[in-house]
């Protein structure tokens, strides 16, 4: 009856167990049991810490996942959901501890499943971080044929070393991660502009993005910036704020961790602007103003040094693998940003 009415217990099983040793390999030496327990058991090993502070983050994938469906490849939102969440607590300067998600569907299917939890699993393992559970909840009549990712992740920090931003002060240099793509954020807009406006296909070929499709352009997973942070962190480096360019831009996320006495003018010539940044852009006849509340536009992340740190950290953000520039000042102002 039940396999009926649209749950197929059976097959959630058949399919969690061919992902079951990538998973059982995202995990460190402080989890007390297997993945599949009511609750997850995690010990946190005191002896490493003075003052431990638990840094904790919830979030999505948003739209992107109708990207996914459309191209038939789901493995890349199973790394976004991840990445985004470690580059949510790596800003305050969180080691990735576990992370649990949630996936909730109309009907659970082949390929899909195993190819989001893979990308979970990798992204997992080359941070680091411990899969502690999850949940999938297949409910017809719900979702229809969509369906919907969220993750949940924990780190710790010591409470000396919490990167909050209180320090950035006129002087401080901008310094900009460049990102690989849209990353999680702007898919409405950008499926509104390419799918709807311009008739374009995830199959269709542009000569201007430079060898991919359009389905390709867009499902880059999320960057971790996590391996430069953690560089970062080990080193000398005075890192006094960290800003994570998601939904909002540069005009709504850098404002988040700064003082109320300081300004920051950014310049959009310090990183390219990826060809598919410049293809939705002008296809939609969008401004600049929208375009950098909406997308990051080339920078995903960006730090505040003091002016003398500066040549470090981008040695820092290179050596770690990360393409880096400095992208802006503070000056003296009312916590107000600028993009010239």
């Amino acid at each position: 009856m039940y396999k009926a009415a649209g749950v197929d217990i059976d097959l959630a099983h058949t399919l969690l167990d061919r992902v079951k040793v990538k998973l059982g390999a995202a995990r460190r030496p402080e989890m007390l049991a297997p993945i599949g327990g009511f609750g997850g058991l995690f010990q946190l090993d005191l002896s490493k810490y003075k003052n431990p502070v638990l840094v904790s983050s919830i979030d999505g994938v948003g739209t992107k996942l109708m990207v996914a469906a459309m191209a038939g490849k789901y493995e890349s939102v199973g790394r976004d959901i991840v990445n985004h969440c470690i580059n949510d607590i790596s800003v305050q300067g969180a080691e990735p501890l576990y992370f649990l998600d949630y996936i909730g569907i109309g009907k659970l299917r082949s390929p899909l499943y195993e190819q989001v939890l893979s990308g979970i699993a990798d992204a997992c393992i080359e941070a680091g971080c411990a899969i502690l559970g999850g949940e999938t909840a297949e409910m017809p009549g719900m979702y229809g044929n969509d369906f919907d990712l969220v993750g949940v992740i924990t780190g710790v920090v010591e409470k000396d070393r919490i990167i909050t931003g209180e320090k950035i002060a006129p002087g401080h240099i901008a310094i900009g991660l460049a990102s690989n793509g849209l990353h999680t954020n702007g898919f409405s807009l950008a499926r509104n502009v390419l799918f709807e406006r311009c008739r374009y296909a995830v199959d269709t070929e542009l000569a201007e993005l430079g060898g991919e499709n359009v389905g390709e352009a867009l499902l880059h997973p999320h960057t971790s910036y996590w391996p430069a942070v953690r560089k970062a962190l080990e080193s000398e480096l005075q890192l006094d704020g960290i800003a994570h360019i998601t939904g909002g831009g540069l005009y709504d996320n850098v404002p988040r961790i700064l003082p109320d006495n300081v300004n920051v003018i950014f310049r959009k010539d310090a990183l390219p602007v990826l060809p598919i940044f410049k293809l939705i852009v002008e296809s939609g006849n969008i401004c600049d103003e929208e375009a950098y509340r909406v997308f990051n536009m080339g920078i995903g992340m960006v730090w505040f040094v003091p002016g003398p740190s500066a040549a470090s950290a981008l040695e820092i953000c290179r050596s770690a693998g990360f393409q880096a520039e400095i992208c802006g000042e503070v000056t003296e102002g009312n916590k107000k940003v600028f993009v010239e």
